[in-house]
């Protein structure tokens, strides 16, 4: 069965980006409906398409799902193949509480350092806090690749999961700002980049209209 996925702006919605690389990660057909931010009409849209007035938001087998942390654990039930979460106790544990991190933390980051896909802004965004959030997440990566990363580049090995779809967005948000990262954070952040999914999304970024201020 079709899902059928809101989405905002591919160049500057992260979370949309989030429940994309989700979403695709089943293997199921998936309907793009975009719904265009800071436009007049785009509140009427995003609560017509989700209770929370966000995106993304998920709609499969006559059902509504709001919030990516949500779509990607609805998904993982619904597609157990994909391989959205691990299914070896220590690792799920541990996928599940750094996918939740970046759900609810780094408000310096993002706060400083939006995602935009187009532009290359090296030098800005350093504010207070962000230091602390850049480190806190090569922490995260290198936790993860040195306990669960062996035979493959994801944070987890092989496959990529639900926390390498949280993680996109950073890495693009590192590349945009020119933030300097080091040993294995480094080289998962080029992973990232180089992933044909994201890429896929990402070819689409320039020929988008820029937000105003951008």
């Amino acid at each position: 069965m079709t899902l059928t996925l809101y989405i905002g702006n591919k160049r500057y919605s992260s979370w949309s980006l989030r429940g994309w690389l989700a979403a695709r990660l089943t293997g199921a057909p998936v309907e793009e409906r975009m719904i265009w931010l800071n436009r007049p009409e785009t509140r009427a849209a995003l609560l017509e398409a989700s209770p929370s007035g966000r995106v993304p938001v998920l709609r499969h087998a006559g059902r509504t799902v709001w919030d990516s942390f949500a779509i990607g654990c609805y998904l993982d039930r619904q597609f157990p193949a994909a391989g959205l979460l691990p299914r070896e106790a220590d690792a799920l544990a541990l996928a599940l509480a750094v996918t939740a991190e970046m759900h609810a933390g780094f408000q310096a980051l993002r706060n400083n350092m939006s995602m935009d896909l187009v532009a290359r802004l090296p030098g800005k965004g350093h504010a207070p806090g962000v230091a602390e959030d850049v480190a806190r997440i090569q922490a995260i990566w290198s936790d993860c690749r040195q306990r669960f990363g062996a035979g493959g580049p994801w944070l987890f090995g092989r496959q990529p999961n639900l926390a390498d779809c949280f993680y996109a967005p950073v890495a693009t948000r590192f590349r945009t700002y020119g933030v300097a990262l080091s040993g294995a954070a480094a080289a998962y952040c080029e992973t990232l980049l180089a992933w044909p999914l994201f890429r896929a999304w990402e070819a689409a970024a320039p020929a988008e209209p820029a937000l105003p201020g951008h």
